[in-house]
């Protein structure tokens, strides 16, 4: 859903204890009176349909907390099922007791319950192993107290839904590579927070990061460069230490199957016809031949916009359906995302092939030409029961019938696209750029962009005012991006998007106030009580509320500012 009526916001006052700290915020939440014990007696009966919430219970909840969740017994019951009269995604979820009872409207909603109960079971609930093994003593000293497994509950009934169908967040493995590990932490924080999509995108100038098997050169050569520029436009440093990696069938497949497991769906993006100069580098027959010598260039190894982009023939074509049909066999998500952004038209201006195709189309100019080409594969991805999704550029020169959009350089791409009736996901970069620096201070690593502050975030809204109801059911939900030029590492990844990421996940599920009038006081007190605990439980190396630790900072190390407060376009 989108929803404009912001008259249903979450809680006028905050619960106690525990039940005040939820995040991303319940719409309905009515607290009891009591707790229930969850401990060594209690019992699990799940019903069918519920078994992704089932395993998530004993994994996420009863490892921490050193229970089993047996099916039999005499004590309390965690009871799951399935109510197919509601949305698939909510869930209510009641603890009195009796025990607990999660219904959902499908099996994701029923898992949401869970992760909500994870919540109210205390931080501990989200670490990997139970706080109850006893530390080493010194001999004859007498053994030190251990915590009894298990946890206490708050009687309470929740009734939750999100407000958006699309909560996302985009994964650039591209510009620094991620090994497989890393990618499946990143999918448990995302589901962590009822996040559902992974943005994975998987190829750029500066790396080619998917297995195809009918081109090995595109992991024996694009998957690697020589050396990195560390920092951005205003450094002059360089990493000299080779850098690369890419992912196997098997990897992504383990990905996906990860992914699905906590009703996250992978949407991959294959970038054409821009962001391309690691392809042309395995296979130079890619690029525009008559304008540059391709098999002089290699993979890149510095930031920004490339002016080598793919050339408009029937080659280039094959080359990249022979790349999708190996791309959908991996991926079985609706949407497939062919990037379509920042493809600079110089090098089609001065070259004759691609002005001799232009003619041959009549499709007018270099823009055109792009359109054409987007057009091409939203027919082609149709035809295979899939959907296209490109960044806001392809609107240039026409949009592709069926397309949907990702609005990154401000709302104006989405606006004209829900418009014109096609869907949206909104991720303006002056609103949710996660790469974009948190504070104006010198010792924040890396400055890139606008100021983004937890508070910016937690004032963005995805549905743009300039649309009407009608149009507004295009706006499929939002989506934060983190670009990964000069995130280098998991730690700099987390320092980045944490706890930023708690914001915006707070923005797309729950139904809120208009933005101005939105309690971000509240918010923060909601992080303070319980959830920098839950990050610490996780083992998030987020950005401290005082800035960087001193291992966080980058000094030296240039950026790319951008000062005052960003437009709204």
């Amino acid at each position: 859903m989108t929803g404009l009526d912001h008259s249903d916001p979450t809680p006028e006052a905050p619960a106690p204890g525990v039940l005040g700290t939820l995040l991303p915020a319940p719409r309905r939440l009515t607290p009891g009176a009591g707790t229930l014990r969850l401990d060594a007696s209690v019992r699990l009966d799940a019903g069918p349909g519920t078994g992704t919430a089932a395993r998530a219970l004993r994994r996420d909840l009863g490892v921490p907390l050193g229970l089993d969740f047996p099916e039999s017994g005499d004590g309390p019951v965690v009871r799951l099922r399935v109510e197919e009269s509601d949305a698939p995604e909510a869930y209510v979820l009641t603890v009195d007791g009796d025990g607990v009872r999660i219904t959902g409207g499908g099996p994701a909603g029923v898992y949401y319950g869970v992760q909500t109960l994870r919540q109210l079971a205390g931080p501990a609930a989200l670490r990997r192993a139970p706080l109850t093994a006893a530390a080493p003593t010194v001999p004859g000293a007498a053994p030190a107290p251990v915590p009894a497994p298990g946890a206490e509950i708050p009687y309470t009934e929740i009734e939750d839904s999100p407000r958006f169908a699309w909560r996302g967040h985009l994964l650039d493995v591209a510009r620094h590579f991620l090994p497989k590990d890393s990618v499946l932490r990143t999918i448990d924080l995302l589901a962590a927070h009822k996040l559902n999509v992974l943005h994975f995108h998987l190829t750029d100038d500066q790396g080619w990061r998917i297995e195809i098997e009918r081109y090995p050169k595109l992991m024996e050569r694009a998957a690697w460069r020589p050396r990195t520029k560390r920092g951005h436009r205003t450094s002059e440093l360089w990493d000299e230490t080779p850098h690369g990696g890419y992912y196997t069938r098997d990897d992504l497949r383990e990905i996906v199957a990860y992914a699905a497991e906590r009703h996250i769906t992978v949407v991959p993006e294959i970038d054409v016809p821009g962001h391309s100069q690691a392809a042309i580098a395995a296979y130079p027959h890619l690029g525009n031949t008559d304008v540059v010598d391709t098999t002089a260039l290699g993979v890149w190894e510095t930031w920004g916009v490339n002016p080598n982009v793919l050339a408009p023939t029937e080659e280039v074509l094959r080359f990249y359906e022979d790349v999708f049909t190996e791309v959908l066999d991996l991926f079985p998500s609706t949407f497939f995302h062919i990037g379509g952004d920042e493809c600079p038209k110089d090098q089609w201006k001065a070259s004759a092939t691609a002005q001799a195709r232009i003619a041959e189309l009549g499709v007018g100019d270099e823009d055109g030409l792009q359109s054409w080409f987007i057009r091409h594969f939203d027919t082609w991805l149709t035809a295979r029961g899939r959907r296209l999704i490109g960044w806001d550029e392809i609107l240039e020169g026409g949009l592709a019938p069926g397309a949907a959009v990702t609005s990154w350089r401000g709302y104006a791409g989405g606006i004209t696209a829900a418009r014109a009736g096609h869907d949206v996901v909104m991720c303006p970069e002056q609103q949710v750029y996660l790469d974009f620096r948190q504070a104006d201070a010198e010792e924040e690593p890396v400055p890139i962009g606008w100021v983004r502050t937890m508070e910016d975030i937690y004032r963005f809204e995805p549905v743009p005012p300039e649309l009407t109801p009608d149009e507004a059911r295009h706006v499929l939900g939002a989506q934060a991006n983190s670009w990964a030029e000069v995130m280098d590492s998991q730690d700099r990844r987390d320092y980045q998007t944490f706890p930023r990421l708690a914001a915006f996940s707070e923005v797309v599920w729950s139904e809120l106030p208009a933005p101005d009038a939105r309690d971000y006081e509240g918010f923060a007190r909601r992080m303070d009580a319980a959830h920098y605990a839950r990050l610490d439980a996780l083992g998030v190396a987020y950005r401290p509320k005082s800035g960087p630790r001193p291992w966080q900072r980058r000094p030296g190390v240039g950026g790319f500012p951008r000062e005052g407060r960003p437009p709204r376009v």
